[in-house]
């Protein structure tokens, strides 16, 4: 089975191989460089969700002889006073469709001040707790756990759930 990841992020296709390895046994999981077509930084579910949708639509486009495409966005939104972090999986296949969102988590007021002078939350997350590219390993989500959840684990899971409908055809 040939899956294709709109990104080389190897957060996103370690990721997408676990939550396919849950299900099925010979995955060749390639990852690509996609635009999303959505801000760097997209701030709103929709638009998160949008930019997943679109990684997975062009990752068809340009791969067609794959099984299935993955698309995968992580955003920010904006919750009372503060800023959630959250990311969503969008599994394109030959007929079905799949999407699930993670899990969300309140972002430090510290990392929103850095977020509100314009970049982005793995970009503040390096500057405020002294990483490099923490986005490409652990994420927020990692640091402010100590890695007991990692950004990984936590895509795992919403990947593992958009292969749902895949999983149980006739119901979808």
């Amino acid at each position: 089975m040939n899956v294709v990841v709109a990104s080389k992020n190897p957060v996103k296709i370690e990721a997408t191989r676990l939550g396919f390895e849950s299900y099925f046994t010979e995955v060749n999981v390639q990852g690509i460089t996609i635009e999303s077509d959505v801000a760097d930084q997209p701030v709103s579910d929709e638009e998160t969700l949008r930019g997943a949708r679109n990684r997975a639509e062009a990752a068809r486009k340009l791969y067609a002889d794959a099984d299935y495409w993955v698309g995968i966005e992580g955003g920010i939104e904006a919750r009372g006073e503060g800023l959630t972090a959250f990311a969503w999986m969008v599994i394109t296949g030959k007929e079905n469709l799949g999407e699930s969102r993670t899990t969300s988590f309140q972002i430090p007021n510290k990392v929103v001040e850095l977020i509100n002078q314009g970049y982005e939350l793995g970009e503040a997350n390096d500057i405020l707790f002294k990483k490099e590219n923490s986005k490409q390993k652990s994420g927020a989500v990692g640091i402010l756990t100590n890695d007991t959840i990692t950004r990984t684990e936590l895509y795992k899971q919403a990947v593992q759930l958009a292969l749902i409908p895949f999983l149980n055809p006739g119901l979808y």
